[in-house]
């Protein structure tokens, strides 16, 4: 158990996890085992990690004083901030947040924020994913972390822009075929398989950058 919750590398303690539930064959009580283990080594690893704990609620905190009164606003942020938390074993030996870290977050709370209700948001989040991610390589502080933070701030900020905001039905559909469908497809697969399958070619990824591309402009250009 202890070493299971000291473990530096995220992945391997993950597909230990994983193999436990799947051992199981998904009984309850295998499922449960699997959640409460979970649980326990992520705030395990964020206490071990007092400063980027720190510099995520600060970060938090600032977003969330601009999300009152909004929706989905402020629970929005409290739900990022929890996540955040629950992950930060995979900074593994990083001992806290970087830059590109935090554009990522601010990134993923652009819907609780004021900025969410412009026409240009969109425009926005692709300009903050453009700078996280070669922040990241050009400073050599890319995490697994960083890679959780930015795919699901993709989904969840596109996503949520379509919904919101895009009439058209194919362009909605497509949106939950290139950005809900996947992380539903890799839980699963994680699940089967008792491991975390490798992340996806950039190749398979530029469908989702050319949706983001079309729906940003759709909702800069649209009256």
């Amino acid at each position: 158990m202890k070493s299971l919750l000291d473990r530096a590398d995220s992945r391997a303690a993950t597909n230990a996890l994983l193999a436990e539930v799947r051992g199981g064959t998904f009984r309850p009580a295998a499922v449960g085992r699997f959640l409460g283990l979970a649980v326990r080594r992520s705030l395990h690893q964020a206490v071990r990690r007092p400063r980027a704990l720190a510099e995520l609620t600060v970060l938090h905190g600032a977003l969330y004083t601009p999300a009152s009164g909004r929706r989905p606003g402020r629970r929005w942020v409290a739900v990022s901030w929890a996540l955040a938390v629950l992950h930060l074993g995979l900074l593994e030996h990083r001992t806290r947040l970087t830059l590109p870290d935090a554009l990522t977050l601010v990134r993923a709370n652009l819907p609780a924020l004021p900025v969410g209700d412009h026409r240009a948001c969109g425009v926005v989040a692709i300009g903050l994913d453009v700078a996280d991610g070669r922040l990241a390589r050009h400073q050599g502080t890319e995490t697994p972390f960083g890679a959780y933070a930015d795919t699901f701030a993709d989904a969840a900020f596109w996503m949520w822009l379509t919904l919101r905001h895009e009439p058209d039905r194919a362009v909605r559909a497509a949106a939950v075929a290139v950005w809900a469908l996947p992380v539903v497809a890799v839980t699963g697969l994680a699940l089967c398989r008792g491991a975390v399958p490798e992340r996806p070619r950039p190749v398979l990824l530029r469908p989702a950058a050319a949706l983001q591309i079309v729906v940003a402009l759709r909702r800069l250009t649209r009256r």
